[in-house]
């Protein structure tokens, strides 16, 4: 399949997918080696014998890959994508408080966390935090102040 075109583009971090075609192709002494043509020349140098034997090859962030493999792959890869935005967007989103809250409650100090998740580490804890159970106001009161702040950062 060394067409000119019949080739797609995959960037989901930036949400790029576009049809391409090769541009400079050169026989080296482990293969022949492809880049795209313009607007895209700076994906390149990659082996074109692994893109046509796999039909889909990996540079960079790019996935450069045959149409009919883009038809197989697409939805997984999209989703993927999605998740992938989406785990940046929460790690920007948590303010530095975050991950005290989140240790003080001993959950994991990345990833999303479900109310859920929140309140059973808060009673979990709580069961010897309290003053009653054995526990310091000041150690509950922690606690309980980042169970707040966690969950109201959920919305």
């Amino acid at each position: 399949m060394t067409s000119a075109g019949g080739w797609v583009i995959w960037n989901g971090s930036m949400g790029i997918v576009d049809e391409v075609r090769l541009g400079r192709i050169v026989d080296g002494a482990t293969g022949r080696l492809a880049s795209l043509a313009p607007p895209y020349d700076v994906v390149g140098p990659f082996s074109l014998d692994e893109l046509e034997t796999q039909g889909r090859i990996t540079f960079g962030a790019c996935l450069v890959m045959s149409q009919q493999r883009w038809r197989q792959d697409q939805d997984a890869l999209r989703i993927a994508a999605r998740a992938a935005r989406r785990a940046l967007l929460d790690q920007f989103a948590r303010g530095e408080d975050d991950e005290a809250f989140r240790a003080v409650l001993e959950l994991p100090l990345q990833g999303r966390l479900t109310a859920s998740d929140i309140k059973t580490a808060f009673r979990r804890l709580a069961k010897s935090a309290h003053p009653d159970a054995g526990g310091s106001s000041e150690l509950y009161r922690r606690i309980s102040e980042a169970r707040e702040a966690l969950l109201a950062e959920l919305g």
